[in-house]
């Protein structure tokens, strides 16, 4: 249900650190998705499969400083999360039973 968001062509926030759960980097890999581009989208504000409520929670927390989700639906329906922490020292890719 990927719907479109409002995304900018360049980074809206910093992502810190890059972390990712051993799982997510094994269904990512096997869905032959590029985590770079998971990043770029998130970092672009392109939200994934959110509704839109969290879609605007996420517009909100830019401004407000809280913590930012991203949720993607890779090839094979698996869903990998994107979540950057509200002080923006970290971005962690991992899978929903990961959290």
């Amino acid at each position: 249900m990927n719907l479109p968001s409002t995304h900018h062509a360049g980074p809206r926030f910093k992502l810190g650190h890059i972390f990712a759960t051993p799982a997510a980097l094994e269904m990512i890999a096997d869905a032959r998705v590029s985590i770079i581009d998971l990043l770029i989208r998130h970092i672009r504000g392109d939200w994934g499969d959110l509704c839109e409520s969290d879609r605007q929670q996420n517009e909100l927390s830019l401004d407000a400083g809280l913590r930012l989700l991203s949720s993607y639906v890779l090839p094979g329906g698996q869903t990998v999360w994107v979540i950057t922490e509200w002080d923006r020292s970290a971005t962690t890719l991992l899978l929903p039973g990961d959290h």
